[in-house]
């Protein structure tokens, strides 16, 4: 089956039939702007519509009356939603109308399935004139004598199309008689409005024809009626894209293109072969019968008291006959489940001694049952169904056969004070009884739609149903009450048969149901799934594992594919209790991509099948088949004999926290959560504060003054203190780490305790011992140690280790162990950590005082090598020196003449060191994970090797490591560090001269960065002025020979690929440093920028910041700058004027040009700044840096000027 060549027919085809519909309802005024009235010349038998012409559209006869039917189709549906809506879904229901029998006909004429054997839309011959336009008379299309003459007139005056239209739209009447549900009658405006050619090589008919193979339609040449079911899926990809992609919830028109998603061949003969097959081969066992369902899974074997209780249910299934089996699809879109499920009846019949055709017909009338809300897919399944039939038996179609199929029809409009003149022939009593039932029954299906299969409609006197409708009596005459009887009969008919199907219960329900969250979905469904289905009302996959559990009678099977969600969700945690009561027979878990026609990992499915009764101790079969990425991978995973098949007890979920279906880790998983003491008993979890405010109230620990932050331990707040260290979560890192932030506490977080926005301020746990970890992980969780004197957010949940009898050090070897990391990948699936389940893990303590040693040693190892990692970069707040520096001391033997030191050999040791530590980690990571492993006893299930993108410490990378020193070195160009002091010198505070004496910082907090050597003082002059003195003046060419080509810049020397690494890219890098994962950047080195020709760039240190700052910038050194220009575009203008060389003059002009656009660039960057300047901004380092980049580049009298780089990507946005 050529799918491609589907999809696109079918995409194409539905614009084309909207379009093609549009525009014959436009000849008659219906637009999409509203509807127009005929013009003054109509009469009462002809009509006329202005449609921009000299001469007008007329319309007349039949015509007419259609057209009237659809005006007034579309203000009856504009009464529920506005015009636009209503026309929209009418244009959008005709098409479909259209497209759903133009494709009903061609399955039909290639199979020569057409009463007249005469293709309608295609040629045997080839030709492109369908045979029914060729041979009109001989199609039995029961012509009148003038529909003759028509058609005679309209092939003699080559108008083929017209033909065609009228001979089709007979076609389509005449199947009515044998397939009325698809083909109901077309004299009303959808006749009106069809607008096909078989002329037109660009029309649908043609495409049709000649894009889609014979073959794929043939059902004698593989072909297969489930073509029907990929069309209406692919019909429907532009309206479900067009529900996504707009905001709001979704409309009960919507839910059938949204939902829809035909479910892969091999999966429904999973599903049927394992429910409807497995009920008749257990009462009636029959090798070769069993041998033919392919997909079919031999039960586990089970204990022998078990065995017993299974024996004691198959003798009831051997009591049933082929007519006693109901199954249902209550979801069942184009009837793809039920196509299946006619075969498979087919076989049971033959098995049983029936011929096909007596079991064609008996299929169709007892066995299979089907439901949707969609008007359309109902059509495509009562089609499939017959087509399937007709398969079996020639003469289906002259039975008067109608399949149980129905689309949910609402009983809203129902007139009920018409039910009086209903059951004419009943006594009083049943005729009382009857208008109760009826009632009830319209009182259920009240916007049915809305809710479809989910409902539960009550069991009523059926039999008593039909005979108060069937019987009525209006009196001697008709009555404006009595005006519509007939047409309220129909619908009550129609109501009591989808009544009576949805309130029977079934021996099999199986089915692909709708996979929605239910919170997209309208206000009614929210409350009813939250009233009827508390347990699964997140979506409605799980609401239907819950109904059609109800559908099936006692002893029945239930088969369904849903989103595997169900299986591990804490949410559906009270669904699963109720599963628990029943057995699971066996499961085909299929994870991402079971579906061809959905990538990526959003939807995730498992398909099972479900018997509605208990036997303790019962064991089912699970194919796992995550693995692997494709619909057609995970087949033929899954026909691999006993490859990656498990066999469990289904009790064995119970002892597993949340009773998630963990089945693939064995019996061995629940020693994890068996052991003496519970996790959550001595420290659990604890999630923290809200602030309602985390932009007022959070900071980078870099962006305020580091002498106003608490970095004691102490379990106490001191006062003099206003910021507090915050554990916010981060990135995945073990051990130790990620202190990236600290939160406004001062007066013990009086201002947040206060705001009333607040939430968990109080906390009596904040500031005491704790181990922290991440709430909101993509990857593996990890924990680390945080000690005391920290307060923690919802971001950062902690576990509070004091006076519980176990060291931080035990509890962190476990957490950080494989056995807790398979825990959690179990136990919380989604981007959440699962707290609750983390609190589950239990442990038994170690009485080897050896054995707790020795973890206890390795975990202090671990934390200290993690300290040592994180402290050699300079987002920690104990950053000393820079790693290339503090390697010098630690290997003082290589480096013994200090006025001579190679950078390129300080990398080396410096990679050496950082290959040792991880490698170190790794070993005691896996030593932790051996010990671990052997007490939960999971030697069998994990591996103590830890992969190396799981060890959390970093190697050497000679691009960041070089830029990090770059950095290093600004920061103690600004003096906030230095060479003769390890740490944070200065951030903010008191200055002190006497901590530098080796490398003397910039003077006046400003230096700028130029495209060419003009300044002495410039950004480039002072980094070869600081590297000389850190690694000594004999080096300085090696060593800038180095760092130049690890950064990887344009440039024909060392200094000027470095200037333009300092031009460029140290800003970028600059910001991305001082930023972590949700907090945006943060700089505290600030780009002073005139704009794209480079004409002023000067970095400031945001920590030395005062009033007159802006000012120097602009007097001593913007100023400087344009006379540097000024004296340059000059002595460039004299080279030109005298330069013989033509080559030099070329080049002088060329630099002049720019030095001109510079000059300008600095004269209207002048403008702005010079408002700045006068308005002498101070800041306050406590309010941040996102507000002090708006404050600073805002003036007295409010007006915003940007005279710093990246402006809108750092400041806070403006209130």
């Amino acid at each position: 089956m050529n799918k491609t060549a589907i999809k696109n027919f079918a995409i194409w085809a539905r614009n084309r039939l909207i379009a093609d519909i549009k525009y014959r309802a436009g000849l008659m005024g219906i637009t999409e702007n509203g509807i127009a009235g005929a013009l003054p010349q109509s009469n009462g038998t002809t009509e006329f519509y202005d449609i921009g012409t000299a001469e007008p559209y007329a319309i007349n006869g039949e015509e007419i009356k259609q057209r009237r039917a659809l005006v007034d189709v579309i203000r009856a549906k504009e009464k529920d939603s506005d015009y636009a809506v209503a026309y929209k879904y009418i244009i959008e229901e005709v098409a479909y109308t259209w497209f759903n029998r133009l494709i009903a006909v061609r399955f039909m004429e290639v199979n020569d399935y057409l009463p007249s054997h005469m293709r309608a839309l295609s040629s045997e011959s080839g030709k492109t004139e369908p045979d029914i336009v060729t041979n009109p008379f001989d199609a039995e299309l029961n012509l009148s004598s003038a529909e003759e003459e028509k058609i005679i007139a309209l092939k003699r005056d080559n108008k083929l199309d017209e033909a065609f239209r009228m001979l089709f739209i007979k076609q389509c009447n005449a199947l009515n008689e044998i397939l009325p549900a698809l083909f109901e009658k077309t004299s009303d405006y959808t006749e009106l409005l069809l607008n096909l050619s078989v002329i037109d090589q660009d029309g649908v008919v043609y495409h049709l024809v000649h894009d889609i193979p014979d073959e794929d339609f043939n059902v004698s040449e593989g072909g297969q009626v489930e073509i029907i079911g990929w069309m209406y899926q692919y019909y429907n990809t532009e309206p479900k894209n067009d529900a996504f992609a707009k905001k709001g919830k979704i409309t009960k028109e919507e839910v059938p293109a949204v939902t829809q998603l035909f479910t892969p061949d091999w999966i429904v003969r999973y599903m049927v072969e394992n429910s409807l097959g497995r009920l008749w081969v257990e009462g009636h066992p029959d090798a070769d019968l069993q041998g033919r369902w392919k997909y079919y899974l031999e039960e586990a074997e089970q204990e022998p008291e078990v065995q017993a209780e299974l024996d004691k249910i198959r003798e009831e299934y051997a009591k049933l006959k082929p007519e006693d089996i109901k199954l249902i699809d209550p979801c069942m879109g184009s009837g793809h489940i039920l196509v299946y499920a006619f075969d498979v009846f087919m076989q049971i019949y033959e098995n049983a001694g029936w011929s096909a055709r007596e079991a064609a017909q008996s299929i169709v009338e007892h066995n299979i049952y089907g439901l949707d809300i969609d008007d359309r897919a109902a059509q495509l399944s009562y089609f499939a169904v017959m087509m399937k039939a007709r398969q079996y038996d020639r003469r289906i179609f002259t039975r008067g056969v109608h399949p149980n199929v129905y689309a949910i029809q609402e009983s809203n409009g129902i007139n009920r004070e018409q039910l009086k003149y209903f059951g004419a022939e009943l006594d009083e009593m049943e005729k009382n009884a009857a208008i109760l039932q009826i009632e009830g029954l319209l009182d259920t299906l009240i916007d049915a739609k809305e809710y479809g299969s989910i409902l539960n409609v009550d069991e009523y006197d059926w039999d008593l149903l039909h005979r108060f409708v069937n019987n009525a009596d209006i009196g001697s005459q008709i009555s404006f009450d009595t005006y519509g009887l007939d047409e309220t009969a129909e619908k009550l008919k129609e109501l009591i048969e989808i009544g009576a199907i949805m309130a029977q219960k079934y021996e099999v329900v199986a089915t692909n149901p709708p996979y929605a969250g239910t919170s997209n979905l309208s206000a009614k469904v929210n409350n009813f799934v939250k009233k009827h289905y508390p347990d699964s009302k997140a979506d409605l996959f799980a609401v239907f594992i819950e109904r059609c559990g109800e559908m099936l009678k006692k002893k029945g099977f239930q088969a369904m594919i849903t989103q595997h969600a169900w299986m591990f969700l804490s949410s559906f945690e009270k669904l699963r209790t109720k599963l628990q009561q029943r057995n699971l027979v066996n499961m085909a878990h299929l994870g991402a991509r079971a579906f061809e026609e959905i990538t990526g990992e959003v939807v995730q499915t498992t398909s099972f099948v479900i018997g509605k009764n208990h036997v303790d101790g019962y064991k089912g079969m699970y194919s796992r088949l995550v693995a692997e990425n494709s619909q057609d991978g995970k087949e033929k995973m899954f026909l691999k004999k006993d490859n990656n098949k498990y066999v469990i007890e289904q009790d064995m979920y119970n002892k597993i926290p949340g009773m998630v279906y963990a089945y693939w880790q064995g019996e061995k998983f629940v020693n994890i959560f068996d052991k003496s003491v519970k996790l959550g008993e001595i420290a659990f979890p604890k999630q923290g504060l809200h602030t309602g405010d985390n932009n007022e109230y959070l900071r980078l620990w870099s962006e305020v003054n580091k002498n106003e932050i608490n970095f004691s331990e102490q379990n106490s707040w001191n006062y003099d203190y206003k910021w507090a260290k915050l554990n916010k979560g981060g990135t995945f890192r073990k051990w130790y780490g990620n202190f990236d932030y600290v939160i406004e506490w001062e007066n013990d977080g009086a201002k947040i305790k206060n705001n009333g926005k607040s939430v968990g301020a109080n906390n009596k746990l904040f500031l005491k011992n704790i181990i922290g970890f991440t709430d909101i992980t993509t990857y593996k969780p990890s924990f680390r140690r945080y000690g005391k004197g920290w307060i923690f957010d919802v971001s950062g949940p902690s576990l509070i280790n004091e006076n519980t009898g176990y060291s931080d050090e035990f509890l962190l070897g476990l957490l950080n162990s494989t056995v807790v990391d398979l825990a959690m990948s179990v136990l919380s699936p989604t981007m959440h950590m699962n707290q609750t389940a983390l609190s589950k893990i239990s442990f038994d303590k170690i009485e080897n005082a050896s054995q707790l040693s020795n973890v206890e040693e390795t975990v202090l190892y671990c934390i200290n090598i993690s300290k040592k990692d994180w402290d050699s970069f300079e987002n920690s707040w104990d950053f000393k020196r820079h790693p290339l520096l503090s390697v010098i001391p630690q290997n003082s033997a290589l480096f013994d003449d200090t006025n001579d030191i190679d950078l390129a050999e300080c990398y080396t040791c410096w990679e050496n060191e950082c290959n040792e530590r991880f490698n170190q980690l790794k070993a005691n990571e896996e030593v932790l994970n051996r010990i671990f492993i052997d007490i939960y006893g999971l030697q069998d299930v994990l591996t103590p090797k830890v992969e190396d993108k799981d060890v959390t410490v970093r190697k050497a990378d000679l691009q960041r490591d070089i830029k990090s020193l770059v950095s290093y070195a600004v920061g103690c160009m600004f003096g906030r560090y230095s060479l003769n002091e390890e740490g944070l010198v200065y951030a903010g505070g008191e200055w002190n001269d006497s901590k530098y004496t080796t490398f003397i910082p910039d003077s006046d907090n400003i230096i700028p960065i130029t495209d060419e050597e003009y300044l002495e003082d410039d950004i480039v002059s002072c980094f070869c002025t600081w590297l000389k003195t850190a690694f000594g003046a004999k080096s300085l060419e090696t060593n800038l020979d180095f760092i130049a080509k690890a950064l990887g810049n344009k440039g024909d020397t060392s200094r000027e690929i470095i200037r333009n690494y300092f031009l460029n890219d140290f800003f970028k890098d600059h910001c991305n440093t001082y930023s972590v994962t949700g907090s945006g950047k943060r700089p505290i080195y600030w780009l002073f920028d005139s704009g794209k020709q480079n004409g002023f760039k000067a970095l400031i240190y945001l920590h030395r910041y005062n009033a007159d700052t802006i000012g120097n910038v602009r007097v001593d050194y913007l100023y400087r700058m344009q006379r540097v220009y000024e004296s340059e575009i000059g002595r460039m203008q004299d080279t030109i004027d005298n330069s013989k060389n033509s080559r030099e003059v070329s080049l002088a002009t060329k630099r002049k040009e720019k030095l001109q656009k510079q000059l300008k660039e600095c004269r209207e960057y002048d403008e702005k700044i010079g408002h700045l300047a006068l308005s002498r901004i101070e800041l306050d380092l406590d309010d941040g840096v996102k507000v002090n980049y708006r404050k600073v580049q805002t003036a007295l009298d409010g007006k915003f000027y940007e005279i710093l780089a990246d402006s809108k990507n750092i400041m806070v946005k403006e209130k």
